[in-house]
């Protein structure tokens, strides 16, 4: 059986971890910096264990890099690279209205994901829930490298003049504005805030996290309404109020409403 060592965090690393599993023996997990002192040391007992890495958030150095190749660590990065580099590539296709979600397995490099591409795909039909597009993209990403690991075909170069870049989720970014933003808008920044930062808004005079919405069809009545600037409303359907336990829209209301 292939050995793998595993660098990554978060959803992405943990749907596609459970991938690598099934089919390689996981000599170790790498989370954070320190733990690169590690992989240097198992990677010398064992030359043959392979790397792969989704979402590890730290910067790997050449010295790590070096004993990986050639084939190097095999990166799970969830976009068409060159594509959305950066810490939140999901993220910022949810916001830029993208209908469909790629996954790109690159050799490492030292610069932001801009080392040379081992494969590609793009997956349509996926629906605007950042759970599901997450799982998918990293499962779809696992699997290749499962069954491609021993017959991995020449990387090609990316181009970067076609480069775009996203950077991390921050607090400030989760505020929504309703009174300038349509509906399309802030309906996606709901689901791409789902988890961190979190869409907020205040209602009832209560600073609340949005956890769950949808677009109001025509003639439907909200119970929790979100009017947004093109007329169309957002129904809110699950919400947190700060300090509070998540609720349903009526349960909110029923404890909230003066």
């Amino acid at each position: 059986m292939n050995k793998v060592i595993f660098f990554g965090n978060g959803p992405l690393a943990d749907a596609a971890l459970e991938v690598i599993k099934q089919h390689f023996e996981v000599v170790f997990h790498a989370r954070t910096r320190e733990d690169l002192e590690k992989v240097k040391e198992i990677k010398r007992e064992m030359p043959e264990a392979h790397g792969v890495l989704a979402s590890f958030g730290v910067i790997i150095q050449s010295d790590v890099l070096e004993l990986f190749e050639p084939e190097g660590i095999l990166n799970i990065h969830p976009s068409l690279l060159p594509l959305y580099r950066g810490a939140s590539p999901i993220e910022s296709a949810i916001l830029a209205g993208d209908t469909e979600f790629s996954v790109s397995i690159m050799k490492l490099a030292q610069a932001m994901d801009a080392g040379p591409l081992y494969y590609q795909t793009t997956i349509s039909g996926l629906p605007l829930d950042k759970t599901v597009i997450y799982r998918e993209l990293a499962e779809a990403g696992a699997k290749w490298i499962c069954e491609n690991i021993d017959n991995l075909p020449t990387p090609v170069e990316q181009n970067g003049a076609r480069a775009t870049f996203c950077g991390k989720m921050e607090k400030s970014m989760g505020v929504l504005h309703p009174d300038t933003e349509g509906a399309a808008e802030i309906y996606r920044k709901i689901v791409a805030f789902q988890g961190f930062p979190k869409a907020k808004y205040a209602f009832c005079g209560k600073n609340c996290s949005i956890l769950e919405a949808h677009i109001a069809k025509r003639g439907e009545t909200a119970v929790l309404p979100l009017e947004c600037a093109d007329g169309q409303i957002i129904a809110i359907d699950r919400l947190q109020p700060d300090g509070k336990k998540p609720m349903d829209a009526k349960s909110f209301l029923n404890g909230y409403k003066k």
